[in-house]
């Protein structure tokens, strides 16, 4: 009985200890909310759109739960197929399709002429270290669709980290946290951070958004990644000043503070361009890190 009692003990306590780490995401850009009665207990849901996507940004490395429902009309089928289309920073669309749903019986809708909650599907999307900007849609079907996301933290690996200088001659700039001197390199849309690098490997980028000491409140900006002159990826990243790090020699301008983004490198070698997307951000620094244990690496 005693040892029951201590197994019972336990499974509460990893149930627990899951739900802690679990986070609920909510979409950057949807404004409505449906909510679901499960059990007597009230979840959100959030719609899902063909055109307007829903945006998720978190920080890596992570894995994030996609919940998601379909909703049946009162009287109309029996069955629903749908598709959630979602693209990672800006990458390749990638899609998810369940087939044969059916309504449920569990769940209803806290407004009842919505009609009948589907049964839930789900699927999980994990990412790496750095900040990640998820963006969903609908399929092209025609029921109605809404999601839920949940995201659990994974804990970073130990790895040590050397600079890489960019190709291009980038403007050095030095910054001060803590005493300590920080190489980073000026860039822009027209002297965009340009690097070659032999794979596989990842590159860390840490940017910083350069913010007049006037300006108050988050500073939101983007920054795409090409290969070879083929667009790669779509950053979405937002900052405010930072706290414990300046210019070594301005004092006109106040950095942000550092957002990652991470490039997972290929066999062979590489040339990448960084550069900022929005004009009223004229310019951007970075500073560029590799795998300690990849600097040997030779084509």
């Amino acid at each position: 009985m005693l040892n029951k009692f201590l197994m019972v003990c336990l499974m509460v306590s990893m149930t627990l200890i899951a739900s802690a780490q679990q986070r609920t995401k909510i979409p950057k850009n949807i404004d409505s909310k449906v909510k679901i009665i499960i059990s007597g207990k009230s979840r959100t849901y959030y719609p899902l759109y063909t055109n307007n996507p829903a945006q998720i940004n978190l920080k890596g490395p992570a894995k994030i739960r996609i919940i998601t429902r379909p909703r049946f009309k009162v009287g109309e089928v029996d069955q629903i197929d749908y598709t959630i289309n979602y693209r990672i920073n800006g990458g390749k669309l990638s899609s998810k399709k369940f087939n044969n749903v059916e309504r449920t019986k569990y769940a209803v809708y806290q407004n009842g002429k919505l009609g009948i909650p589907g049964k839930k599907n789900e699927f999980f999307i994990e990412v790496g270290r750095g900040n990640h900007n998820i963006e969903f849609y609908k399929g092209n079907e025609n029921p109605n669709v809404a999601a839920r996301y949940r995201v659990t933290k994974k804990q970073l690996e130990k790895q040590s980290w050397v600079a890489l200088a960019p190709d291009y001659p980038n403007e050095p700039m030095n910054l001060v946290t803590k005493e300590n001197i920080n190489h980073y390199y000026r860039f822009s849309q027209k002297q965009p951070l340009k690097f070659n690098v032999i794979g596989p490997t990842e590159i860390r980028i840490l940017t910083r958004a350069e913010i007049d000491y006037k300006m108050e409140g988050r500073i939101n900006y983007r920054i795409q990644v090409k290969e070879s002159g083929q667009i790669l990826n779509t950053f979405f990243l937002g900052t405010v000043k930072s706290d414990v790090t300046t210019y070594l020699k301005n004092s006109e301008l106040i950095p942000g503070k550092a957002q990652e983004i991470v490039i997972n490198v290929p066999y062979g070698r590489h040339e990448y361009e960084v550069l900022p997307l929005d004009q009223d951000k004229q310019t951007l620094l970075a500073k560029l890190l590799f795998p300690k244990i990849d600097v040997t690496l030779e084509e």
